[in-house]
């Protein structure tokens, strides 16, 4: 196994990348990127986005996936073929299941710059052409408890009213000693660095960070001084995952 091998693994994190959307919009994402350049069966990609006042992505077309969007400073505009308008802030999420072909304008709300994160959930096969569908959840509707070592809100999961295609959870954890993530066996995922610093089994971690994992194991965290995290697994499909652009085919 080369080191590349290794790092595709999980056994050490890597930076995320920069990935610039257009005028006003950057991102810093976790996958597919040089250092990960695939896909993590079940998802797609994942990002932490930046939007500058009145900046944003116009009216575009989606299909064949699901998006999680979770507001981390600022609020966003949401509109939809559907009808749907909703302005999101700090600690709100949406879910879209894309389905068959939905159209939506994501853009920075309130004159003001905003920052969050988004990930795509591939759909199974028998569910791409899904109905369109829009949710959302505000931060009193996401369980949030006190556990060893750090606060967990679920933003995907039990208890949380966000619901998808595909089984997963996506916890947002504020990491103030030792936490240790145990996703469930068989699942793939990610850990995210969303601020802070600390250490992911002994190795150095900060924001931007991210450890892939192909294969669920345990994670051990620690925090130095705060370390803000959100940790994703999911059921894979085992099916390839064909992204074209706004399409997952």
């Amino acid at each position: 196994m080369t080191a590349d091998d290794a790092d595709r693994n999980g056994n050490e994190p890597v930076p995320g990348g920069t990935v610039r959307h257009g005028p006003g919009v950057t991102a810093n994402r976790a996958f597919p990127t040089n250092s990960y350049p695939s896909h993590l069966d079940p998802f797609v990609l994942f990002e932490r986005f930046y939007i500058d006042p009145e900046k944003g992505f116009p009216m575009h077309p989606h299909k064949g996936f699901e998006i999680v969007t979770y507001m981390l400073d600022g609020g966003m505009d949401h509109e939809d073929s559907l009808g749907v308008e909703h302005t999101a802030y700090g600690g709100d999420a949406m879910q879209i299941t894309t389905g068959s072909g939905i159209e939506h304008a994501e853009l920075a709300a309130d004159g003001a710059a905003c920052t969050g994160l988004q990930l795509w959930i591939n759909l199974p096969r028998e569910d791409k052409d899904a109905e369109p569908s829009y949710a959302d959840a505000s931060p009193d509707e996401l369980p949030t408890e006190d556990r060893d070592g750090a606060t967990v809100t679920t933003v995907v999961g039990e208890g949380s009213p966000i619901e998808l295609h595909t089984p997963m959870e996506y916890h947002d954890i504020d990491v103030t000693d030792a936490w240790t993530w145990s996703p469930p066996e068989g699942w793939a995922g990610f850990l995210y660095g969303v601020g802070g610093e600390g250490t992911v089994d002994g190795e150095a971690f900060e924001q931007g960070d991210v450890l892939h994992l192909t294969e669920a194991r345990e994670v051990e965290l620690d925090a130095e001084g705060s370390l803000r995290v959100v940790a994703v697994a999911g059921r894979p499909h085992d099916e390839p995952i064909q992204h074209q652009g706004p399409f997952v085919f």
